[in-house]
């Protein structure tokens, strides 16, 4: 599984500060001491291992090691640790992986998607206590492709060697994000001599907003192309659930999601079901919203409809005028049995500690489960199993990061114009846009609307392309699901 903090959850995370400044007559406060330099990094450090990929045994090595970041006069201001998995062979690709937040590591795409090993993490009645055992992973892209895991600076063990405030304008901002993160990529091809490979880039949540800036970046300002990238559940276009009292843009992106979800607790989850429910969203929803209360029968028709595709109480429908907001509807629909639904997702609950507050005070579900699997399971291959000796604090989802980012306006343009620009350069460029039918913390609608107003740009309708799988925000946690969608990238991969 793997963390970002998207949408909604995204910005509740975030810690609003304020400082009272002093009284003129006050005395100045005591300067604080200089910290001190943290010990170095360890040395790059490498493994040899094996792993059962389509019925194939696969070895490879996995290394661990740093790549410095420097700022424009040559000093070094930060380190990004990356977690690299190669195999021995003539022409084989490589994937640089990205997760989100900000203040994720990448170990949710490492340990839970496309790695050679994963641990058991966010299912539903999964304990945060069991053994964070590693096993080899049935839908690691590891038999087609290298992989790269890359923890941006604040996550995992990669740090900055400045002070917070420079941090903040070296690091934590989307801009010097996906400008000191594509310098990463390309230092790890050049130290590594693999320009000349086919390059492909995932990320995930805020990381699908990360990939098609780096993408662009990487073309128009490093001179380095890549043949793909691959955007899971993505934090891709902020501003669609804008003005959800006029535009019904914000409640398209939920309803489809939610019924879903009601879909799956039915067994009637089905690609032809699904396309029934996105059509309505799109069309008799879509204009019985916009119409309001100039068409009392349209809407009372929608109401109707609404309570038939989401098993919701009617009256609390009727009362949410058929617009189901994301927290409200997850503490609603297992209000019976006194669990809370997470918004990565809906189907994975937790029992509510609060249940007859009038508001949510527990953290999402999935959220807190999921960090002492995965840092368990990653320290101990990093320092034991690799021998990375390493006498520091690794940060799987870092909530400090999140809290010191700089949601400038960048954050709220979203990737949607980078992503337009990097598929109008290059007429080989493909993208696959993956989403869980069960997100609403990032809807897969949001993806479908976003990519339905693309220009072709070619005749291949398949060069951009979403598609959704059974399961949540991280859906390859489910073993179809990523089956399915392993199928699809290895198919986007193909020369």
């Amino acid at each position: 599984m793997n963390f970002p903090l998207c949408r909604a959850a995204l910005c509740g995370a975030l810690l609003l500060c304020a400082s009272a400044a002093f009284a003129a007559d006050k005395p100045a406060a005591e300067e604080k001491p200089a910290a001190a330099a943290p010990a170095p990094l360890p040395a790059d450090a490498s493994v040899r291992q094996s792993t059962r990929i389509d019925g194939r045994s696969i070895g490879y090595t996995a290394t661990v090691g740093t790549l410095p970041v420097r700022d424009a006069q040559g000093k070094t201001t930060g380190e990004v640790v990356f977690t690299a998995y190669t195999v021995e062979g003539k022409d084989r690709p490589v994937t640089f992986a990205l997760n989100g937040g900000p203040g994720a590591a990448s170990v949710y795409l490492n340990l839970g998607a496309i790695g050679p090993k994963v641990v058991s993490f966010g299912g539903e009645g999964d304990s945060a206590s069991a053994p964070a055992t590693l096993r080899d992973n049935p839908g690691s892209w590891l038999d087609f492709t290298d992989l790269v895991f890359i923890d941006p600076v604040g996550t995992g063990f990669s740090r900055a060697l400045v002070g917070e405030d420079e941090a903040k304008k070296q690091f934590y901002n989307p801009k010097a994000d996906v400008e000191y993160l594509s310098r990463a990529i390309y230092d790890w091809l050049l130290k590594n001599r693999r320009l000349q490979a086919r390059k492909y880039l995932v990320g995930e949540s805020y990381g699908g907003f990360r990939g098609p800036r780096i993408t662009h970046y990487l073309q128009t300002r490093l001179g380095v192309a890549m043949n793909g990238v691959v955007l899971v559940s993505p934090y891709l276009n902020p501003t669609l659930d804008d003005n959800g009292d006029v535009s019904p843009l914000a409640w398209m992106l939920t309803l489809p999601t939610i019924a879903a979800a009601h879909l799956e607790r039915q067994g009637q989850l089905t690609d032809a079901n699904m396309r029934e429910v996105i059509e309505y969203t799109r069309g008799d929803y879509a204009t019985a919203l916009m119409k309001g209360r100039s068409d009392p029968p349209a809407t009372e028709a929608m109401i109707q409809r609404v309570t038939r595709m989401t098993g919701l109480d009617p009256v609390y429908v009727r009362r949410a005028g058929g617009r189901l907001e994301t927290q409200a509807y997850l503490r609603e629909v297992f209000r019976d049995k006194g669990t809370l639904g997470s918004r990565y997702d809906a189907n994975v609950t937790a029992f509510d500690p609060f249940p007859n507050d009038p508001e949510q005070r527990a953290n999402d579900p999935l959220l807190d489960s999921i960090i002492a699997p995965t840092t368990t399971a990653m320290v101990d291959f990093v320092t034991r199993v690799v021998g990375w000796k390493v006498d520091a604090r690794y940060q799987a989802l870092n909530y400090d990061v999140n809290r010191l980012w700089d949601w400038d306006d960048e954050l709220r343009k979203g990737a949607v114009t980078q992503l337009r620009q990097a598929v109008a350069i290059d007429p080989r460029l493909r993208v696959l846009i993956a989403h869980g039918w069960n997100d609403l913390s990032c809807p897969f609608m949001g993806s479908v609307l976003t990519v339905d107003q693309m220009p072709a740009m070619g005749s291949d309708p398949l060069r951009v392309q979403v598609r959704e799988y059974p399961g949540g925000h991280m859906f390859y946690s489910r073993p179809d699901s990523q089956a399915a969608f392993r199928h699809d990238v290895r198919a986007m991969y193909q020369p």
